[in-house]
């Protein structure tokens, strides 16, 4: 399962179109509230790997598709600073259609790694990381949905018409059985407003809903028939290949993707 635990990080954000998170004279974070652009610059070491860690992965959590990092203005000093955006990385891979892009000039062409950030695409200019990531906006459906049970129906149809328009149809209904649980779960426990994410992958579909609690859902295992309630993670984990819970500075996000073989197999 895919994860993460981590102190919350110091984030102020202000009135003007680019607010600043975590501001200090070592690494300075800028967030570019009307695009998917977040600006480094300084100097990354290990004393702020945790710290930018946080800053991308909140951004990536509050904005549907990929985020781009801009490290035109950032050195980067020690291992632990060098790893932070693999990291992030390996740990959306699994939200639709989510991805952590660099723009670095010191690279030699379009979507070639960076020796010293090795791992992560990166493109020499942001117009061309841009590009890359309305690409795979293009192919992503999001909601934002208040806790309440109406908002489970409303999931269901976003996954209907997604499934339908990337040719989906043996997904339909185990996407809607997983996605229906999500947003109980948030309903029901949660009880914060939510975005549920969706888009194919290859021949999968990947589906997550954010929401804004620190409360990890927990899965039991099998529960005994008597029981009532509690089979959310249960029915999760029978639909879908893999699944998980992401946590984020400002609650979490619930993941799983789904892959047509395994409706075969089954039917």
């Amino acid at each position: 399962m895919a994860g993460v635990d981590r102190p919350d990080a110091p984030f102020v954000r202000g009135p003007r179109p680019e607010a600043t998170i975590g501001v200090d004279e070592r690494c300075l974070v800028e967030v570019d509230e009307s695009s998917p652009v977040i600006r480094l610059s300084g100097v990354l070491d290990t004393a702020e790997a945790d710290r930018v860690h946080d800053a991308l992965l909140a951004r990536l959590s509050d904005r549907p598709g990929p985020v781009v990092a801009d490290v035109t203005g950032l050195r980067v000093t020690d291992p632990a600073g060098r790893s932070v955006f693999a990291e992030v990385r390996r740990e959306i891979a699994d939200w639709p259609a989510a991805d952590l892009l660099l723009c670095d000039p010191a690279v030699s062409g379009p979507g070639r790694p960076d020796a010293v950030l090795a791992g992560v695409p990166a493109w020499p200019t942001l117009d061309a990381a841009l590009a890359a990531v309305a690409a795979a906006l293009a192919a992503v459906l999001t909601a934002e949905l208040p806790p309440t049970a109406e908002s489970a129906r409303q999931a269901r149809e976003l996954v209907a018409t997604g499934c339908a328009r990337w040719g989906m149809p043996a997904l339909t209904e185990p996407a809607q059985i997983a996605v229906t649980e999500m947003v109980n779960n948030v309903v029901t426990h949660a009880r914060t407003p939510m975005s549920v994410r969706l888009a194919p992958q290859d021949d999968t579909l990947h589906l997550a809903v954010r929401d804004h609690s620190s409360r990890r859902p927990t899965f039991a295992g099998l529960s005994p028939p008597n029981r009532v309630g509690g089979r959310g993670l249960l029915l999760i984990d029978t639909v879908a290949r893999r699944w998980g819970t992401s946590m984020v500075p400002d609650g979490k996000v619930v993941w799983c993707v789904l892959h047509p073989d395994d409706e075969a197999a089954q039917g």
